[in-house]
């Protein structure tokens, strides 16, 4: 399977701006290191690949956006970060979800993920103070949601288009997204060619498995113009260093509750890695890293 990719491009004399990612292997990964069941599947891999492009609109490698939802649905949290260098990591609460509309047998997003709550994004810059912003969700089905966020949080008119194709075998068959942003000076006639090009759109996960993205782009838009390409891939950056610098962080009394134990397990809830600390591995690593 070829490796997720993006693309950013504009259209309409720079006036429109375009996002596109086939994000079929890296919601795929995902499946496989969190053992996705179908719903479970769609919804993460819709908000994956959402981030995926919101990733791409950072500027820096070492800045990222962290996603988190939840609806009140039986799937709990949906929670991902994506960074600028192309990778993302993330989880749901509950894997195993599968659920099923009964009016058309598509799998219900909207019913797992619930609409009693929110989207909740933070975005680091490497900056003093991290910029975050809420709104509740409307339909739980993330594309409806995420053109509302960009809408009312954001102040760009957006529409967005998100999918994933989940197989009989569970398994990702087709995964994508698509950003088409109003950028300033756009025109009435930039509205009405956008919602011209919407009615061209069929389901993006079905899109992505007929056409590349080129393809898809130049059917959307006559005079569109590539800006960037990149990869975009599920990559955890955890390590066993980590966990213990985040130990360190505990307060002295929560530190010597964990100590205890000769053994401490420590899991990651990003790619589900166990991590093994001994008490005299803590220590040392306490001695070298801490002031007296």
């Amino acid at each position: 399977m070829k490796e997720s990719n993006i693309l950013m491009a504009v259209a309409r004399n720079r006036r429109v701006r375009i996002l596109m990612a086939e994000t079929t292997k890296l919601c795929e990964d995902a499946r496989l290191t969190h053992d996705l069941y179908p719903t479970s599947n769609a919804a993460m891999g819709r908000v994956l690949s959402i981030a995926a492009l919101m990733g791409a609109m950072l500027k820096r490698a070492d800045e990222k956006v962290t996603i988190e939802i939840n609806g009140g649905g039986p799937i709990g949290t949906i929670l991902v970060e994506a960074r600028g260098d192309g990778n993302l990591k993330g989880f749901v609460g509950d894997n195993t979800i599968y659920m099923k509309y009964n009016s058309n047998n598509k799998l219900a997003v909207g019913l797992a993920v619930g609409t009693d709550g929110y989207i909740k994004v933070a975005k680091n810059m490497g900056l003093k103070n991290i910029f975050t912003s809420q709104i509740e969700l409307q339909t739980g089905e993330i594309g409806e949601d995420f053109a509302y966020y960009f809408t009312v949080s954001e102040q760009i008119p957006s529409l967005v288009s998100v999918g994933v194709l989940v197989d009989t075998d569970y398994s990702t068959k087709s995964a994508g997204a698509i950003i088409i942003e109003m950028l300033p000076g756009h025109t009435d006639e930039d509205i009405e060619y956008v919602e011209n090009a919407a009615k061209k759109l069929k389901p993006v996960s079905e899109m992505m498995m007929e056409n590349t993205p080129d393809e898809i782009l130049n059917m959307l838009f006559e005079d569109a113009e590539i800006l960037e390409r990149r990869e975009v891939r599920f990559h955890c950056d955890c390590s066993k260093e980590r966990f213990m610098e985040a130990l360190l962080t505990l307060n002295k009394n929560d530190l010597e509750e964990v100590m205890k134990d000769d053994m401490i397990e420590l899991k990651c809830e990003y790619c589900n890695t166990f991590y093994h600390i001994s008490k005299d591995e803590l220590l040392k690593f306490i001695e070298e890293h801490v002031e007296n």
